[in-house]
This record gives C-alpha cells, structure tokens and sequence, in this order.
C-alpha cells in the first residue's frame, strides 16, 4: 500500500529525506575523495566495496538464494552496472575541473535524456514530457558555458556522464534484471567496479596510488560514499519505490541539485552565478515536468 503525497508517514519522510540529502552530498564526497586519490581508482573501489558489503547483507539474511539467476540476468546486470558505474568514474574525473553545483546540474538533466532515447526507439512520450525535454536542454545550453571555476573538457565529461547514466537506466529497463534490487544492485556494483579497479590501476594520473600520500579528506569522503552514499541511500530508495508513488521519490532528481549547490558553497567557497541560477532554473522546471507526465513510465535504477 503506497501513500500519497498528502499523507506520508514519518518513516516515509525519512526516507525520502535520507534520498535527497545523502545522494545530493554525493556530488561533496566524489570531489573529497577525487582531491588525492586517484578518481577513477577511487570509484572502482568505492562500488567494489559497497557491492561486496550489500551482498554480504542479503546473504546474511537471505541466503544464497536470492542470487540463484540466470546467465541472461547476470549478463544484463553487469552490463547496466558497466554503464552506470562508468559514468559515475567519468563524474569522479569532470568533478576535478567543475564545481560540484554545476555538476549536479548537469546531471540532472538523465530524465530528459531518457526521454529523448525512448523518442528516437519509437516511443511516444507526451506532449508536455517533450516540451519539458526542449525547455531543460535550453537550459543545458545556458550552463554549458566555460568560466574561471568550470573547464569546457570538465563539462562535456559531466554531460558524457549524463548521457550514459541516461543509457544505462533506459537499457534496464529493456533488459531481464534479477528481480530482487539489492541483488541486481549488487551485481551492478561488483561488475562495474571489476572494470573500473584495473582501470584506475593502469591509468591513475597525476594522483599517486600510495595510500600515505591521500590526505584525510579524501579518505573521509570515500568511505562517505562507501557506506552512506551507496548502502545507506540505495536502501531507502529501495523502500521509498516498495511504498511511495514513482512521482514522489522521482522528486530527488531536483533535490539534489540544491544540496549539492549549498554544500558547495559552504565547503568549497564555490560561488554561484547568475548564469547558474538562470540555467538552473530552467532544467529543474523541465526536470519537474518530465517526472509528472512521465510518472509511471520511467523509473531509474541505482542512482549517484
């Protein structure tokens, strides 16, 4: 039995809250994390770790046979768990060259892509979801400006991020996934950070992979993305969507943005423009009505 908007219970508030403070402070704990570890090393181990703990919980619980599945389950699920955790390292690598606020911004923008991917395999979205994707990819444009604080390079790797995020979600939604989440999310996890670990290792950049060289700060920020931001924010998003309309815990996607947008501010001396007030405007307006008109159609897996 699911609740309305107009009647949420405490427990549903909290989880809801959980939803957009912690996965909007993601955005604080990648630039943390990515200061001195090496960003795409950092992710695989951030997915590696909290794959293997979730799945140490549903075995705990469970059993092992949650995770009895098919070889074309699994196969998909590490698939969308390549694309999914692949945009997220290429978020920890543009999140070095642009301020965490835009960032979100940007990625803000998956539903629309979504939307756009369905239009073009032959779907048919409405009208006002349309409208909505034109009016947020304006204000895309507005965003996608190079200053003093964001590099052109570091805003189309936000937006490459975006784009396969988007991919990733539009293909769960194709493919045969296990039908429990947290086991789907786990696999997700364990595969996406199998590819990104060696990757980080072959390719670390100016970072060094000397654990003594990482300053605090970025080992806070990881093990904030570890257990708060991938175990503590999946499991109540996982609730919320056995127990709230997909129209409400869809509400994250410009949520977010704002938490981001202050923590920005208030931990990183980021400043916020008026070309960034303007652009985010318009892409959360459209984000809005993306998510009403398409409330019971689109519904995104795993999220940042």
């Amino acid at each position: 039995m699911t609740a309305t908007g107009s009647s949420l219970s405490a427990r549903a508030w909290l989880a809801l809250g959980t939803v957009y403070i912690v996965w909007g402070s993601t955005y604080l704990g990648i630039a943390l994390a990515g200061e001195t570890i090496p960003p795409v090393f950092a992710a695989g181990v951030r997915f590696l770790l909290a794959g293997a703990l979730m799945g140490a919980f549903v075995l705990a619980r469970r059993g092992r046979d949650p995770f009895r599945v098919g070889r074309s389950e699994l196969a998909s699920a590490a698939l969308v768990g390549v694309l999914l955790l692949g945009a997220n390292a290429l978020l920890f690598v543009a999140e070095r060259r642009v301020p965490i606020g835009l960032a979100s911004l940007l990625i803000a923008s998956v539903p629309l892509w979504i939307v756009l991917m369905r239009t073009v395999t032959g779907d048919r979205p409405s009208r006002v979801a349309l409208a909505g994707v034109g009016t947020g990819f304006v204000g895309i444009a507005v965003l996608v400006r190079p200053t003093a604080a964001a590099s052109l390079l570091g805003i189309l790797l936000v937006l490459g991020s975006a784009l396969v995020w988007a991919t990733g979600s539009f293909a769960s939604s194709k493919l045969p996934l296990p039908e429990d989440p947290f086991v789907a999310t786990t696999l997700q996890m364990l595969s996406g950070g199998a590819l990104l670990l060696p990757l980080g290792l072959a390719f670390p950049g100016a970072e060094s992979l000397d654990p003594t060289t990482w300053s605090w700060r970025s080992l806070v920020g990881l093990t904030y993305l570890v257990l708060i931001g991938s175990l503590v924010g999946y499991t109540a998003y996982v609730w919320l969507l056995g127990n709230l309309p997909i129209s409400t815990v869809a509400t994250y996607a410009y949520v977010n943005p704002v938490v981001a947008i202050l923590l920005g501010v208030i931990f990183l001396d980021e400043s916020v423009s008026w070309q960034i007030l303007v652009g985010a405007a318009v892409v959360l307006v459209s984000v809005a009505l993306v998510i009403r008109s398409e409330a019971e159609r689109v519904r995104e897996p795993f999220a940042e």
